[in-house]
């Protein structure tokens, strides 16, 4: 019996497909074997000896301890295009409140409370305050072109906008995806100089890190729109903040409010909606605990952060699975006393991501006490046998 810690809650869609005679799933698990968790903070947590993998119900994995968990040799999977849609349709509600001015003057009605038959009058008077331009035919940046990206790029192109798109690391899959219509651009600086509006899908990393600030923001066109449904550490809050008061930027949308955000002019800020949806909930925990069960019941990886994808089918007595550092010599190592224990190692796959790597040995014959001996070789951090 495996068991399986809910950090958050996840949607029973998604914890209802672990077999209740392999799973006790429930959120107070004792050195559980896996973690399911949204956005709960983990980086304070204690590791159990037990625990094989944690699945992120969601993109974004600020909240574990990435490189921890690798040191651990534990996998770390995420959900990416699950909350795909739901922050889509988001992004294209923001286009929309960025340029009619709409929650100001929603703001602004509530003022003519108790104004009576004055009221039709009051707002026909006032109303010019609130005009802004529409979104077809102007152009809008997309900077990443993931699986969000993509969507919002091609609903955008389909509501008439000239729609740009920069990425650096766009793979061929979602290169396919993309609309005939989106215009491909090699640099961000090139999106900065052109659109009227900008959207972010780029993850948080140490290089996006404040990567709209003083400086980005110059090179962009006056009274440009700024779209934020990504991370909220991929902007300079202040330099925003004297943008909008300069006329640098005519508008801020972000997905991620903070304290210096609350109450700023032509600031649009949302409690972290994206992938508020009830859909986007099952989606997330639907394939999340699919990562997780073909993980333990098979060694296979899909949508790991930390270790790269990987499926191989059992065919001998048992699949050796070893997470290692991605050195070399060391798939000599793992062979050698695989090898010298009188097994036959029928398949054998090994890909590695960045600094780690992930080889499996499908095998005929005694795998008892393999595992131990695998464990002690250097640069081995996991080592599991799967029959």
């Amino acid at each position: 019996m495996y068991n399986i810690q809910t950090l958050n809650k996840i949607a029973a869609c998604g914890t209802d497909l672990l077999d209740k005679s392999k799973y006790a799933v429930s959120d107070d698990a004792a050195n559980p074997d896996a973690i399911l968790v949204r956005s709960a903070a983990m980086h304070d947590m204690e590791l159990g000896s037990n625990l094989l993998a944690i699945a992120r119900a969601g993109a974004g994995v600020n909240n574990i301890p990435i490189d921890k968990c690798s040191e651990r040799g534990i996998v770390v999977f995420n959900t990416p295009g699950a909350n795909a849609n739901a922050v889509k349709e988001l992004v294209i509600a923001g286009l929309l409140l960025s340029s009619r001015k709409i929650p100001a003057s929603m703001d602004w009605i509530k003022t003519l409370k108790g104004k009576g038959d004055e009221v039709s009058k009051l707002v026909e008077k006032g109303k010019s305050q609130f005009v802004g331009p529409e979104i077809t035919g102007k152009k809008l940046g997309v900077i990443g072109l993931g699986a969000i990206g993509i969507l919002v790029a091609n609903a955008a192109a389909a509501l008439g906008m000239d729609v740009y798109g920069a990425d650096p690391y766009l793979n061929v899959e979602h290169a396919l995806k993309l609309s005939g219509k989106v215009h491909y651009v090699k640099s961000n600086d090139e999106i900065f100089e052109k659109c009227d509006y900008i959207t972010l899908h780029v993850p948080a990393t140490p290089d996006t890190k404040g990567m709209i600030n003083a400086e980005t923001i110059a090179k962009m066109k006056k009274n440009v729109r700024l779209l934020n449904f990504a991370r909220g550490d991929l902007v300079n809050d202040a330099d925003i903040i004297d943008a909008l008061a300069n006329g640098g930027m005519a508008c801020y949308v972000t997905d991620f409010a903070s304290d210096a955000l609350i109450g700023v002019e032509n600031v649009v800020a949302m409690p972290h909606l994206g992938a508020s949806t009830p859909e986007s909930e099952d989606n997330c925990a639907v394939m999340a605990c699919k990562e997780i069960a073909d993980y333990i019941e098979n060694g296979n990886i899909t949508n790991s952060v930390n270790l790269p994808n990987l499926e191989m089918a059992i065919t001998g007595s048992a699949k050796i699975c070893v997470i290692h550092k991605n050195v070399e010599g060391v798939i000599n190592n793992i062979t050698a006393p695989i090898s010298a224990a009188g097994m036959n190692i029928e398949n054998m796959m090994s890909k590695s991501k960045k600094d780690y790597a992930y080889t499996c040995l499908d095998v005929s014959g005694n795998t008892d006490g393999i595992a131990e001996k695998l464990k002690g070789i250097a640069n081995v951090v996991g080592v599991r046998v799967v029959k």
